[in-house]
């Protein structure tokens, strides 16, 4: 069946929430702000090779992640970067290397910072990790990572070298979040045997909470929250505590959506894009029973780092939130109203964005993707 007579049908089955798709999606068109329309001055801090995301420290300096797995720890008084070994080996190439870096909530106490990485498997394989580590800082700024234990892998590992995800969030309830994503593999981000594909929650050591909406099926499927997703590469909760997750689409219908216990969101089975080959995917107005996205963009922006802002700096913007855009090279404002979104504006930074964060006190920072990626801080222009 072709896609013009899915939607023909959908129209006439499902008209309402036919009706709720369209109006997400138009919302996402937003203006477009050029640097002389900015509100914000940008001002660079220093340069990392391949960065791929930050973290604060409770003492305001700063973790960064580049890709071929190298951890640096700055101290943004001098803009002076120091490595911090213990690091462990990354599958890099492709999507996969370093990835996430996130301190534990009671770090001032414990120490605890959480990695995730491209771990190689048997033969030409791979899969997201997640471990933790102590971190012990030197009077100098450098630093090692100590009683390193990986609490997390991705099932199974598989070939290929794309669409690991592994965004790390802690939520309100202090459970760790991880996004897993299919590895360009499709079907397990349906398959429960599976953590492709999955929004994942664990207890900080790594075990699974009792109250998983599938923690009775064992397995990996106990980790699971929620599934059918793609290449999920940005992970926020609000300041009522909803989670937020946005996700690279195919060719077409990148997503943000909302995300709930156990809900199902479709992919691959429904997209508002197609597959790169041309062939199509019903859009999720076909499939009602899926969990639709809050806000889809065509063309896509190809979003990477979320934040939902809750800062002072920018008070017009506490509850928004901000998605880096590589292909879009741009920020990415939504703005928020309950269970619903939409983009509100888009700031055209000339490069590719990878990661967003918020400073202790209220300044957005960026990190631009590549070699030679610059770390900006954002803040009020005088």
């Amino acid at each position: 069946m072709t896609r013009k007579r899915l939607l023909s049908l959908a129209v006439a089955l499902t008209l309402p929430v036919f009706t709720t798709a369209c109006v997400a999606a138009d919302k996402a068109a937003a203006p477009v702000l050029e640097k002389a329309q900015w509100p914000f001055a940008a001002t660079e801090v220093t340069r990392f090779d391949e960065p791929w995301a930050m973290s604060f420290l409770p003492d305001g300096s700063l973790l960064v992640s580049e890709k071929a797995g190298v951890l640096q720890h700055v101290d943004l008084t001098t803009g002076k970067a120091a490595r911090i070994t213990g690091v462990p080996k990354v599958a890099y190439g492709g999507q996969g290397g370093f990835g996430d870096v996130l301190p534990h909530p009671g770090f001032a106490k414990n120490q605890w910072v959480y990695l995730s990485y491209a771990e190689a498997g048997d033969g030409a394989t791979s899969g997201a990790a997640v471990a933790r580590a102590r971190l012990v800082l030197a009077a100098d700024g450098s630093g090692s990572l100590n009683d390193l234990k990986v609490i997390w892998r991705q099932t199974p590992k598989v070939e290929g070298k794309g669409h690991y995800g592994h965004r790390l969030a802690f939520g309100p309830d202090g459970k760790l979040w991880i996004t897993s994503s299919e590895r360009q593999k499709f079907d397990p981000a349906q398959d429960m045997a599976a953590n492709l594909g999955k929004i994942v929650r664990l207890n900080d050591d790594g075990s699974v909470p009792a109250d998983n909406p599938f923690a009775s099926q064992g397995g990996v499927a106990a980790q699971v929250w929620s599934l059918g997703h793609r290449n999920a590469l940005g992970i926020a909760f609000d300041a009522r505590g909803k989670l937020w997750v946005h996700e690279m689409g195919p060719a077409g219908g990148d997503e943000l959506n909302l995300i709930t216990r156990g809900a199902n969101y479709g992919y691959p089975i429904v997209s508002n894009g197609n597959h790169y080959d041309g062939r199509e995917i019903p859009d999720h107005a076909t499939r009602p029973e899926f969990a639709a996205p809050k806000v889809t963009w065509t063309p896509v922006i190809s979003p990477a780092g979320f934040i939902i802002y809750s800062g002072s700096l920018f008070p017009q913007w506490t509850g928004s939130g901000f998605i880096g855009g590589l292909s879009s090279k741009a920020l990415v404002r939504v703005a928020f109203d309950g269970a619903n979104a939409r983009e509100a504006e888009r700031f055209d930074m000339g490069e590719r964005i990878r990661e967003v964060e918020q400073g202790p006190d209220g300044a957005i920072w960026l990190l631009e993707d590549g070699k030679n990626g610059r770390l900006l801080k954002l803040t009020p222009k005088a």
